[in-house]
């Protein structure tokens, strides 16, 4: 196989865990058309497998991700509008289909999130980054704008930041990206990363599934929206159907009897 071919991995663990991982160490994890499309397939993919329940995206050697690989930028500076427009609709697709995940993600950040890769990092669920990891929203520095990741990433940081951000190509650190909404967690290093990812892998797992996925969309049906009529009444319908549902009944249930839900993983 190319080392294109192998540049996204699927990795099944136990306890229904799938990881999306970046394989191009060599080159920092930076993307291009053809690895674009391998993320979105492998999204794709565990997006309808029912063994898989959570998400991690992470990637290999020292670096989350460059961001755009320097081949690709150059194709691209000398492809008409129309496939420069293609290739930005795919782009755009993947976060997309990342963002909505019915699944969480998590995503493990280490080294450098450069350009699109802070893009993927808004659209995780719930990120994890290294003590020493940096961000950098550096388009700008090439004549360019953060477009399609724009309204992910201003969602994360808000418009304060990426007014800040999207104009200066600062890098800023784990710490700041903490402050800024984009990094949940910050981890002293890759091994102290990866024992908090099992600790939130641990609770997920207490979770109902369809309540995660039910959780998600509730996000995304209130985010952003007055406080209207109808708003209210779609919270209402959405308790109410969750309520008499099979897992919501079973989660109840479980409440009630003081036992665990059927969905629940003995411990080892």
């Amino acid at each position: 196989m190319t080392e294109q071919e192998t540049a996204v991995l699927l990795n099944r663990r136990s306890g229904g865990v799938t990881e999306v991982v970046l394989n191009r160490p060599d080159k920092r994890n930076a993307f291009d058309d053809v690895i674009i499309q391998q993320l979105i397939n492998a999204l794709e993919a565990v997006n309808t497998d029912d063994s898989t329940s959570v998400v991690i995206l992470r990637s290999e050697g020292k670096h989350f991700s460059a961001g755009a690989d320097l081949g690709w930028m150059r194709r691209m500076a000398d492809n008409s509008r129309q496939e420069n427009l293609d290739d930005s609709r795919e782009l755009a697709r993947l976060m997309n289909v990342l963002n909505h995940l019915s699944k969480p993600v998590i995503g493990l950040v280490q080294g450098a999130a450069f350009g699109g890769a802070v893009g993927l990092a808004a659209c995780c669920d719930i990120v994890l980054a290294t003590e020493k990891a940096s961000f950098c929203l550096s388009e700008v520095k090439l004549g360019l704008i953060p477009a399609v990741i724009s309204p992910y990433v201003v969602r994360a940081i808000g418009e304060r930041q990426a007014r800040r951000y999207f104009l200066s190509a600062e890098v800023f650190t784990a710490k700041q990206a903490q402050e800024y909404g984009l990094v949940h967690i910050v981890c002293d290093d890759v091994e102290a990363m990866n024992a908090r990812c099992n600790e939130m892998l641990q609770q997920l797992a207490t979770n109902g599934p369809e309540a995660m996925k039910a959780a998600k969309d509730l996000v995304f049906a209130v985010s952003h929206k007055p406080i209207s009529a109808d708003v209210i009444d779609d919270t209402a319908q959405r308790i109410a159907d969750i309520r008499v549902g099979a897992e919501g009944q079973e989660g109840l249930g479980a409440f009630l009897n003081k036992r665990k839900a059927n969905w629940v993983p003995e411990e080892e």
